[in-house]
């Protein structure tokens, strides 16, 4: 007699499923599937019956609602419902459901990149600096409202269905404004050792820069398959952080420009104030320089007829010369707008030279006119007062002609006649003429 089989277990997945289809929380949010488990909550798909949208829902573990957890889970809703940005996790609502306090989010359909790089063990350049630039612009509207992340790391940057990227995860984040918001205690760090910044390593408080160092981290282990700096130990690799420099990505043999490289080396640098702030690096692989091409001179094509220009009209050409020789190109307009004409066959020349030199000639003649005028009047002036004095002071032949004695003989020297017609400019003023 064969054993009698027992009837088969359910699946854990269907009893889940059996279980999520009974449970609403806050009276609208009705869980369908667990899309993640972090140290202080989970994270679940679910459904909003009022708006008919599905959401995340974030439930604070039951055994993890201690103070300190119900405070970071709050400063995690406040930070969030604070910002709005395409790049950023949108935080919906926020409450307490059964003694536990739920968080309700926008719902990524994608995979975070710490799922990516265990597919992949690398990611393509291209797509390297896509994810950049939109993570350093999400950073940069978190900054702007003055609160700094504290924990970028792969497992908090999640790509959606078209490969965005959105940043999630403000439960340790601190505004800069408040420093009562950085939940740690005394002796311990907040963060992820490997991309943790030097300062904070130390000690010190988190700031932007902070930010953008474990983003520097992050694009490194994209591209190389693993972060900067790791040991066996999270104390050595603090170490690494503050005293050992990062080795280029190029020795590592990743095909990236020198420019990529050495930006990659600006974000990892010590010093929090030698490193570019998140809306610079947005604005860098924005206009893909990382990818190191040269930039055209501005205004080429234009740039060269003007500096080739002459300061004034070039001269005209020589004789002999071939017409057209010159760089015409260049020549700039005459005055009169007119265009310069070609030289001449000799012959033209030649003509043009006898019509040049008779115009000179009549005006001249045109010039000369008046003085010429001026001196035949002088002439004619003075031979007509010769021709009066003949007659006035010729010798008496006749006794009729004697004048009388009483008279005075100088009355033919005074008369003005002679004397009006010697400046007559016109030389007709003579009446006995």
């Amino acid at each position: 007699m064969s054993p009698t089989r027992s009837p088969p277990r359910q699946s854990e997945r269907a009893i889940i499923r059996d279980w999520c289809a009974q449970v609403l929380v806050a009276g609208r949010y009705r869980l369908i599937s667990p899309i993640g488990r972090g140290g202080m909550g989970e994270v679940w798909r679910a459904e909003d019956e009022v708006l008919g949208r599905a959401v995340a829902v974030k439930l604070l573990l039951g055994d993890q609602a201690d103070a300190s957890s119900t405070a970071r889970f709050r400063l995690e809703a406040q930070t969030a419902a604070r910002l709005s940005h395409p790049h950023l996790v949108a935080v919906f609502d926020f409450g307490s459901w059964e003694d536990r306090f739920y968080l309700v989010m926008e719902l990524v359909e994608g995979r975070s990149l710490g799922d990516l790089l265990e597919a992949q063990e690398t990611v393509h350049p291209e797509q390297v600096a896509r994810i950049a630039g939109q993570a350093a612009a999400g950073l940069a509207a978190a900054h702007r409202q003055g609160i700094v992340h504290r924990d970028i790391k792969p497992g908090n940057l999640m790509l959606d269905a078209d490969g965005s990227v959105k940043i999630g995860d403000f439960g340790i984040a601190q505004f800069v404004d408040d420093p009562s918001t950085a939940l740690t205690t005394a002796g311990h760090i907040v963060g992820t050792s490997l991309y943790l910044a030097p300062e904070r390593a130390l000690g010190r408080t988190a700031d932007s820069a902070s930010d953008m160092y474990s983003l520097g981290c992050v694009i490194y282990q994209l591209l190389v398959g693993q972060p900067p700096f790791r040991s066996d130990t999270a104390t050595a690799t603090l170490y690494q952080h503050v005293d050992t420099p990062p080795v280029p990505v190029r020795q590592r043999g990743v095909d990236v420009s020198p420019a990529f490289d050495s930006y990659l080396l600006g974000l990892l640098a010590k010093k929090p104030e030698d490193r570019p702030s998140a809306q610079q690096v947005s604005d860098w692989f924005r206009t893909d320089a990382w990818r190191g091409r040269p930039e055209p001179l501005p205004h080429h094509s234009a740039a060269a007829p003007r500096a080739a220009a002459p300061a004034a009209p070039a001269p005209a050409p020589a004789a002999g010369a071939p017409a057209g020789g010159g760089p015409s190109t260049y020549r700039l307009p005459q005055a009169t707008g007119r265009r310069r004409a070609a030289p001449a066959p000799r012959a033209s020349r030649s003509a043009a030279r006898s019509a040049t030199t008779r115009r000179i000639s009549t005006s001249e003649a045109i010039r000369r006119r008046p003085r010429v005028a001026s001196a035949v009047a002088g002439t004619v002036a003075f031979l007509a007062a010769v021709y009066l004095g003949t007659i006035l002071f010729a010798p008496d032949t006749g006794a009729a002609d004697t004048p009388d004695p009483g008279s005075t003989p100088t009355a033919g020297i005074e008369s003005p006649a002679p004397a009006g017609a010697s400046v007559d400019p016109a030389g007709d003023g003579d009446d006995d003429d």
